[in-house]
């Protein structure tokens, strides 16, 4: 039963003045639930009032069509001692105050004060809550979730429930809703589903948010129809529907709210159906819808929930390809979640199992080929065979092997554009191939053509953009591909173009996450690229302008931690943003407060796992070599040289070592006094071309 009413409508005294910027409401939330918050955000600026009710009178005026602006506060308030100008006028400009209520609102000192100074502006007439996590009014410590402040002297908060056991997330906003618009619920709810069924009758033709918006209606009526054979033809037709055209146009611009509620739509319509009955057509349906789920989990994030659901959803296309052993739709089915369980293993260090996946990956690429031999998409699952096996190979270090796939991968991809121009998956994989081949080559040590093909695949991918792409996979490979390319011309010695690339990229990355703030892929993108920034800044003499991509870094990597705790990315990135921490500390000479620092980076380095396995082991050196680089700067020359001592004891031998794993070996040599060898390397590396400090 839903503990929270309606909301009631809501009152106010001050109409604002003629020509008057205001905001329909400012949201005040803890800054651990920033996704959460963002969400909101969007879903309130994003809702279109109902025309029946644009321009009835409101307490402030009139109705308008949309509910913007909506403040939300962007700023790491944790670093101010007070509320700052801006946020005061902010309130002071806001028509009504939205309370995202947890646990974690509730202990937050910036919350209660947002609350008092609206309050104290306004009154507590136009105050509403939205639950978001915690129990309301428990008063338990962890589990109460309104902040004091909102119901001081007994005040009873208007609320609305965002969780899936309240109201749900569509029920909330609209409680919300209805308060800022001061009308009852049950007619804004009934506009609202008039609207909703009316875009069913056009589904198949109309644009792509009408029909994201559609698709839960659409397996809703599926529910509602009888078993006769015919219905269920029709339904099964508009499952078809939803896994193909739909999703192919969701895909390209990285919705994953929506994509995410059309596998979970059509998962419950087959729950209610025994799988073990269902016919071959909807016992692909049933694997695809769950391979989308997994995909989507995947890109928030959730690993280990993705890879549950490439399992469940391989265990369909097995049985499937059991059936019908030669059927290519069958078998591309079955290799996409064989790829991706491989994938999944394959980064969080399973190395055999990699294998394993990616060998029967090949052999089902090549029966597809066999079954199908005119089929460019099959030849094209050949491709990825090569290139998968190729990564597998680049992880063991054995770089010029793996660049010889990629280079014939390349190959194949290069001729498919030829022939395809204005197909955007070619395109695609063929930037990520050029990607592979660019670090095949740096970490052979040849630099130079490392630089010429990640150039090359930054003009690819600008080229394509600038053509009018929709697809988001160019804007994704941009930032990745400018990072590498600034890592390439910074260790040349051209370290002002190195700031100029990487400074692109992080523009870059700030435009793609405000697309879909919820993945964690793209996030993960953005924060390496400030953070790697930030070193290059720091190591320039120039530790004002890192701070900002320190803090906007390391933020991203805390929350993406959080998220799950086992991806070996998410690991790295918390170890690179208290390594920039630490540097930061040291240039500003704060020994005292850098040295913490440091060791958490050690011990977080410690703790990273890589399919390479020799590659953490650099990573704790060069941990290592900062603690002792701190120590030397406080005085203590004796610690320095038993840290740089123990980091060079870190260093694995026997090893193909990158160019940057060789300059690091350079520092640690040079830091014991084993010169002549520091010197000999140091030239081995300058054959390459490396150039920065050595």
């Amino acid at each position: 039963m839903n503990r929270f009413a309606p909301i009631a409508k809501a009152t106010g005294k001050r109409r604002p003045a003629p020509g008057e910027r205001r905001y329909w409401a400012f949201l005040s939330y803890a800054h651990s639930d920033g996704r959460a918050a963002a969400r909101l955000h969007a879903a309130l600026e994003r809702f279109r009032v109902p025309p029946a009710l644009v321009g009835d009178p409101h307490p402030l005026g009139t109705i308008p069509p949309r509910l913007s602006p909506i403040f939300r506060d962007r700023q790491d308030l944790a670093a101010a001692r007070s509320l700052k100008q801006e946020i005061g006028e902010a309130l002071d400009a806001s028509n009504y105050l939205i309370v995202l209520c947890s646990p974690a609102a509730a202990r937050s000192k910036w919350v209660a004060e947002e609350i008092v100074e609206f309050e104290r502006r306004h009154g507590r007439e136009r105050i509403l809550a939205a639950v978001l996590d915690g129990e309301p009014g428990c008063g338990e410590d962890g589990r109460e979730c309104f902040p004091p402040a909102l119901t001081e002297d007994g005040f009873e908060p208007i609320a609305a429930d965002l969780r899936v056991e309240g109201d749900g997330w569509r029920g909330g906003v609209l409680k919300l809703v209805a308060g800022m618009l001061d009308v009852g619920l049950d007619a804004l709810v009934q506009r609202d589903q008039q609207r909703r069924q009316k875009r069913m009758a056009w589904i198949a033709a109309a644009s792509l948010a009408g029909m994201a918006t559609t698709s839960g209606l659409a397996i809703y009526a599926l529910d509602q129809r009888n078993a006769a054979r015919e219905e269920r033809r029709e339904a099964e037709g508009l499952v078809e529907f939803m896994l193909g055209d739909l999703k192919s146009k969701l895909e390209p611009i990285g919705k994953l709210e929506a994509l995410d509620g059309v596998g979970a739509r059509i998962l419950a319509y087959y729950s209610k159906q025994d799988a073990a009955s269902l016919d071959d057509a909807g016992l692909m349906q049933r694997s695809r819808a769950l391979s989308l789920s997994a995909q989507v989990a995947y890109q928030r994030g959730d690993i280990g929930g993705a890879e549950r659901l490439y399992r469940q959803a391989m265990a369909g296309t097995a049985e499937a390809i059991r059936r019908s052993p030669r059927d290519p739709r069958r078998l591309f089915d079955h290799a996409q979640n064989m790829f991706w369980t491989g994938e999944i293993a394959r980064s969080k260090g399973r190395l055999d199992e990699a294998v394993a996946a990616n060998r029967e990956y090949q052999r089902l690429a090549d029966a597809m080929v066999q079954a199908d031999p005119g089929n460019q998409k099959w030849r094209l699952e050949q491709v990825y065979a090569d290139q998968n096996l190729g990564v597998v190979l680049y992880e063991q270090r054995r770089f010029a092997e793996a660049g010889r796939r990629f280079d014939r991968a390349l190959d194949a991809l290069q001729r498919m554009v030829a022939a395809n121009p204005a197909d955007d998956q070619f395109a695609a994989e063929y930037s990520t191939m050029l990607a592979w081949v660019a670090d095949a080559r740096r970490d052979e040590g040849r630099l130079k053509e490392a630089t010429a093909f990640r150039e090359r695949q930054i003009a690819h991918l600008t080229g394509r953009i600038a053509a009018g792409s929709s697809d988001v996979k160019f804007q994704e490979h941009l930032i990745p591909a400018r990072r590498a390319l600034g890592i390439l011309l910074d260790i040349q010695g051209r370290s002002d173009q190195a700031i100029a690339v990487m400074e692109a990229g992080v523009r870059d990355a700030e435009r793609l996450t405000a697309i879909e703030p919820d993945n964690g892929i793209w996030r993960q993108f953005a924060a390496g690229a400030r953070l790697e920034l930030a070193g290059r800044l720091i190591s320039l003499n120039r530790p004002s302008a890192a701070a900002d991509h320190v803090r906007s870094g390391c933020t991203s990597a805390a929350e993406l931690r959080q998220r799950d705790p086992e991806a070996a990315a998410w690991r790295q990135l918390l170890t690179d943003c208290l390594t920039a921490r630490a540097r930061l500390g040291l240039s500003a000479g704060q020994a005292a407060q850098a040295l913490p620092l440091a060791q958490q980076a050690l011990v977080s380095a410690r703790g990273e796992r890589n399919v390479d396995i020799y590659r953490p082991r650099y990573r704790v050196a060069a941990a290592l070599r900062l603690i002792g680089d701190i120590q030397l700067r406080a005085g203590d020359r004796a610690a320095a040289e038993r840290a740089w001592a123990q980091a060079l004891g870190e260093l694995p031998d026997g090893v193909t070592e990158r160019p940057r794993e060789l300059a690091e070996r350079v520092e640690l040599l040079r830091r014991v006094g084993l010169n002549a060898e520091a010197t000999r390397l140091a030239n081995r590396l300058r054959a390459m071309g490396h150039q920065a400090r050595i």
